[in-house]
């Protein structure tokens, strides 16, 4: 069978690379990032409701594809530890929506802060040219994000 140059040999090389990367990267932040022990799904569903405000169960649920029992345990954790508090809805009596208290709002801001801080620090630790080479592959991988 004849090689396909665009999934053997450098190309899939680099699709393998940046996945490695990436992945690292990512998981590099959240520790460096998650002083309070949030679970992943917690952090993103304080992420979620900083963004967009206050939701229910299921339109959570729904953003983040996974099931409403999923999304349950999780507002429920959040919610005892004074994350996230429920509100009535309100045109909809059978419903509740789940907002950030003053407590989640900050820590969605110090994680957020801790992110940028360990980032900024391990940028400044490149060399100039590292650093103008990692700047002009921004574009470069923002355009793989918006395809």
């Amino acid at each position: 069978m004849a090689k396909h140059p665009d999934r053997d040999g450098p190309a899939e090389a680099v699709v393998e690379e940046l996945l490695q990367v990436t992945g690292q990267l990512l998981r590099r932040l959240r520790a460096e990032s998650n002083p309070s022990g949030l679970t992943w799904s917690q952090a993103v569903v304080l992420a979620r409701l900083g963004r967009n405000g206050a939701m229910t169960t299921a339109d959570l649920a729904r953003a983040e594809a996974v099931k409403p029992q999923s999304m349950g345990v999780t507002l429920a954790g959040l919610e005892r530890d004074g994350l996230v508090e429920r509100r009535p809805h309100p045109t909809d009596g059978r419903q509740f929506l789940f907002a950030l208290t003053a407590k989640g709002a900050e820590i969605r801001r110090r994680r957020r802060l801790l992110k940028r801080e360990w980032l900024s620090g391990a940028m400044a630790r490149l060399d100039p040219e590292d650093r103008r080479t990692l700047a002009a592959a921004l574009a470069v991988i923002r355009r793989l994000g918006e395809t």
